[in-house]
């Protein structure tokens, strides 16, 4: 599983950078992206940081580093599945892009997703305690003709909406009045929903010109929890901006296959911890640093003695 934009934080994966394989990803990445993604998770202020046109790619620069290095020491995954921007590192771990077109495609993706959020601003907000039912009516209700949606389906009892400032402050209110909580989200937009419309827009036609390959090792995808193919994935990247991420539905797929290991290769933890209230009894490692991608390597490992 690879973390999503928001786990970000300066110093991230230091630790891992004198690995080979992680440098030689990042070292890719630095090339293609025009600067040097290592220090920027080191000596960046974090305000920098964690502006989505950088957000992005350093994020998924060192997720797909770590999982270049678990690859080269046995771990081999059976199924890939990213969160959100995770889906983008999932697509160089699966062969469906190369690394050089994966930084290229996340570089753009940023800077359009960081675009729209000008143009047209909106918010994140995350209600506990929630359902799929009771969450799309309250967002009919309180949309009021602006722009309000469910957008991340995280896990079982937590929902993410997303849209303008005013209807999502409806929501929440409402929310709150019925004797719930939310958490407003630390993004810079109104991902996920209708409010990245034209990046979608100008995504699909940079994506014209991608050349998929088929998976090495099949990517749940996060619009429709069923695995992406060469010949759908243009059609279900533009789809992701303005549509929901459905990450719970994507783990209980893999659940009901037989998968008893979800392992986050990125930072932060967080999609551990979604798993977590997805399915208690499967494991739920998180590979971040060199303490914890050293015991990843000897619990896992295929090649071991």
């Amino acid at each position: 599983m690879f973390s999503g934009q928001g786990a970000q934080k300066p110093g991230m994966g230091e630790s891992l950078f004198r690995v080979p394989e992680v440098k030689a990803v990042l070292d890719c990445a630095s090339d293609v992206l025009g600067y040097d993604v290592a220090a920027l998770m080191t000596s960046a202020p974090a305000e920098k940081l964690n502006d989505t046109r950088y957000a992005q790619p350093a994020t998924c620069a060192l997720s797909v580093g770590i999982a270049s290095a678990l690859q080269a020491r046995g771990v081999q995954p059976q199924a890939v599945l990213g969160f959100s921007l995770g889906q983008v590192s999932a697509l160089a771990v699966s062969g469906m892009l190369t690394y050089e077109e994966t930084f290229s495609f996340v570089a753009e993706r940023a800077r359009l997703m960081a675009q729209a959020a000008a143009e047209r601003p909106g918010v994140m907000s995350a209600l506990l305690k929630a359902d799929g039912e009771s969450v799309e009516q309250l967002c009919e209700e309180c949309a009021q003709g602006q722009v309000l949606v469910p957008a991340n389906f995280n896990c079982p009892g937590q929902i993410v909406i997303s849209g303008e400032l005013a209807a999502v402050e409806r929501a929440e209110a409402a929310w709150e009045a019925a004797g719930k909580r939310y958490a407003r989200l630390a993004t810079s937009g109104a991902f996920h929903s209708p409010l990245m419309q034209s990046a979608a827009d100008e995504l699909d036609a940079y994506l014209a010109e991608v050349d998929f390959k088929q998976p090495s090792v099949p990517l749940i995808c996060n619009t429709d929890a069923q695995p992406l193919s060469a010949e759908t994935a243009r059609r279900h990247l533009v789809d992701h901006l303005t549509h929901p991420v459905r990450f719970e539905q994507s783990v209980q797929s893999l659940v009901d296959q037989g998968a008893a290991v979800f392992a986050e290769v990125g930072f932060g933890g967080v999609l551990s911890n979604l798993v977590k209230r997805i399915d208690r009894k499967a494991a739920r490692p998180c590979t971040q640093d060199a303490a914890s991608f050293d015991a990843f390597v000897s619990e896992y490992a295929e090649d071991k003695e």
